[in-house]
């Protein structure tokens, strides 16, 4: 073997490594979900601590945004079938959102789980800064994100890793 080809084969051996551990890295840190206080429609204050050995769903949304409200039954759906067995969500709405707005919202589409306002942005803040609606957190029994959606979310995904990780609680 040629003195150059060796230095291009070590070259992207090296390269390939360092990608699979990259890889590896990414799929093994857990990044903890910011511990925050929400406050919902109703003034009661649910801390990311107290959730604690739930599986989460923090929906940032707005109530003028059409994908949101597009998914807001599934998420309704979801949370039905699924809070029993260790299921929460917290929809967030979004600093722009008038509390008046969000709160017809909840009553008209009888929205079961806490909707929180985020007044002043620190929410959004905390969670990476979310400018973007809708935008899904799915947090672990173990307080981790272990999913970012910005968009829509993917339902069938989302019951399947809800069974996956609820199984033991029925």
């Amino acid at each position: 073997m040629s003195n150059k080809r060796y230095h291009k084969y070590v070259l992207i051996t090296v390269v390939l490594g360092a990608l699979a551990a990259a890889l590896y890295l990414g799929l093994t840190q857990k990044t903890p979900a910011p511990q925050v206080t929400f406050t919902d429609l109703t003034g009661k204050k649910i801390s990311m601590q107290s959730l604690h050995g739930k599986m989460v769903l923090v929906n940032f949304w707005a109530t003028t945004c059409p994908g949101c409200v597009e998914e807001m039954p599934h998420i309704v759906e979801t949370y039905n079938q699924y809070h029993d067995k260790g299921f929460e969500v917290i929809a967030v709405a979004m600093s722009y959102d008038p509390p008046s707005y969000v709160l017809r919202f909840k009553q008209q589409r009888g929205l079961p789980f806490p909707v929180a306002l985020d007044v002043q942005g620190n929410l959004a803040h905390q969670f990476e800064d979310v400018k973007l609606t809708p935008t899904s957190y799915l947090i672990d029994k173990d307080g981790n994100i272990v999913e970012q959606t910005i968009g829509s979310l993917d339902f069938v995904k989302l019951r399947s890793r809800l069974d996956k990780a609820l199984i033991k609680k029925g």
